[in-house]
C-alpha cells in the first residue's frame, strides 16, 4: 500500500535550507521514493493559517519511507533542513490501488481511511 510523507515548512535560513534541498532529490530517489509536491503553489481551503512551503513525497509502503526518514544519509542532511526552518512532517498510508484487496475493519469493509462514523460532522 503506498505511503506518503507530507511536510509543511516555514523556511528561515534559505541558504542553508538550498543546501537541504539539494541534496535529498537523489537521497529519495535512492530510497524509492519520488516527489509528487515540492513547494508549488499552495492555497489554503480551509483552516486559519495560510500554507507555507508543501512538500509530498510517494514511497511503495509505510516501511520504505521510514527506512528513508530513519537513514544515516538522511538524518545527516535532515540536520540542516532542522537548522534552516520549522517543519510539520507526518507519514501517512495511502489508499490501495484499484485491483488491491481493501482494508477491513470488524465487518465493515473499505478502502484507505477508516468510514465516517454516524452522525459526524466530519469532512474529507
Amino acid at each position: 500500500m503506498p505511503a506518503y510523507v507530507i511536510a509543511e515548512v516555514e523556511i528561515h535560513d534559505p541558504e542553508t535550507y538550498a543546501r537541504y534541498r539539494a541534496r535529498t532529490p537523489e537521497l529519495v530517489a535512492r530510497h524509492g521514493g519520488r516527489f509528487l509536491v515540492r513547494g508549488g503553489a499552495a492555497e489554503l481551503l480551509e483552516g486559519e493559517e495560510e500554507p507555507k512551503r508543501v512538500v509530498v513525497i510517494a514511497f511503495d509502503d509505510m516501511e520504505t519511507a521510514r527506512r528513508f526518514y530513519r537513514s544515516p544519509e538522511y538524518r545527516e542532511i535532515a540536520a540542516l533542513r532542522q537548522k534552516a526552518a520549522r517543519t510539520r512532517m507526518i507519514l501517512v498510508e495511502g489508499v490501495a490501488e484499484e485491483g488491491s484487496a481493501p482494508h477491513s475493519s470488524g465487518g465493515l469493509r473499505f478502502v484507505g481511511a477508516s468510514p465516517i462514523q454516524a452522525g459526524s460532522t466530519s469532512s474529507p
